[in-house]
């Protein structure tokens, strides 16, 4: 039960009482908690908000990661994983090549693959299409979450398609849901910076309103602790909010570190510390209080951060990502992949009680697929 008491920063007071009465934060109070040193008093807020949405649950999934390629024409100065086309490892998996790992994993358990690449003129729709036919092929229930908003803007643009057309066509050959990568930080003076050539934060949140629109759950992130202020944190929090009001098409939240190794972007700010992060993700639960899940990934947090998180506003801490490529090039220390096993040990361990889950946040029986 949250209390308000009088070792409460004053700044996160108001912020306690509309937790209590269930009134959203205000853009304010989210710079107050960004900006406090009350953690414990901000923790206490953003836990009331976890326990109200999902009690002693926290959520992991059982998945592989399938980079279908590193080629990409943008090359993001914050982008340590992309290649041009005949550079050193510049790789591009046929269908054949996507098949066979993807039948690897499934016969190892998996319930979801999660999709994402680089933006390669080659592909064309139809690679696409086939790849996830293909997959639902493997074993029907696999569940696919696939592609970033800025793949999809590539392919409606390089195959002179509308963007509603591109989905219909993915949803028919089997897509499930969209990740939410590309949305980096949304303020366009930042974006020039570490990803001049990408899409626009407001492209972005066109597309996923369309996503949204055609009936797709999406997840968003932000990508924090580069060269980002405090005041575009909130903004991109604010516009996040907005579309979720807008659509309710949101149901999972993923701020995510900066990897700096490997990349060419210098950061402005302090080194990371726990506290900077504690900030982040309870301020995120608190003040997107629409948003159904926040994701605390183990692979990008590192295993104790990530069981921190969820007493400070996570419910999930992400899957088994086997072949993971993109944060490990940018230097991210965790395991290349987790076990079943070794994400639920983590959850008990923090005192939280471990669901098995889809991208849909769908429960699956571990027993089940044993």
């Amino acid at each position: 039960m949250l209390r308000i008491d009088a070792m409460l920063d004053p700044r996160l007071r108001p912020v306690a009482e509309k937790a209590l009465a269930g009134e959203p934060a205000s853009t304010e109070d989210a710079r107050a908690m960004l900006e406090t040193d009350d953690i414990v008093g901000l923790g206490a807020i953003a836990n009331h908000h976890r326990r109200r949405l999902h009690g002693d649950r926290a959520y992991y999934g059982v998945n592989m990661n399938l980079n279908y390629t590193n080629v990409c024409e943008l090359r993001c100065p914050l982008c340590a994983y992309s290649k041009d086309a005949g550079d050193e490892g510049a790789y591009r998996y046929t269908l054949d090549e996507i098949e066979s790992r993807v039948r690897d994993a499934a016969e190892r358990g998996i319930d979801e693959v999660h999709i994402v690449g680089g933006l390669h003129p080659e592909l064309k729709l139809d690679y696409f299409e086939e790849m996830l036919r293909r997959i639902k092929r493997i074993r029907r229930e696999l569940f696919i979450v696939a592609f970033t908003a800025v793949e999809y803007d590539y392919f409606a643009r390089i195959n002179g398609l509308a963007l509603e057309e591109v989905f219909r066509r993915l949803i028919d050959a089997g897509l499930g849901a969209l990740p939410g990568g590309g949305a980096e930080i949304f303020a366009p003076e930042t974006r020039r910076v570490i990803a001049p050539k990408k899409m626009s934060g407001e492209r972005w949140l066109e597309v996923m309103e369309t996503a949204h629109r055609m009936g797709l759950k999406t997840n968003a992130t932000m990508l924090y602790n580069h060269i980002e202020t405090t005041d575009q944190i909130v903004d991109h929090l604010t516009r996040i909010r907005a579309l979720q009001e807008k659509t309710a098409g949101f149901k999972t939240f993923v701020p995510l570190p900066f990897h700096a190794e490997n990349t060419a972007v210098r950061t402005a700010r302090p080194p990371r510390t726990g506290f900077g992060d504690v900030r982040i993700y309870a301020t995120a639960r608190v003040f997107l209080h629409t948003v159904p899940h926040l994701k605390a990934l183990w692979m990008y947090l590192g295993e104790r951060l990530a069981q921190t998180m969820l007493a400070f506003g996570a419910d999930d801490i992400g899957a088994t990502y086997h072949h993971e490529r993109v944060v490990h090039a940018a230097g991210a220390t965790s395991a290349a992949s987790g076990s079943e096993a070794r994400l639920r040990r983590l959850i008990e361990r923090a005192g939280f009680v471990p669901v098995r889950a889809n991208a849909a946040y769908e429960t699956i029986d571990p027993e089940a697929r044993a």
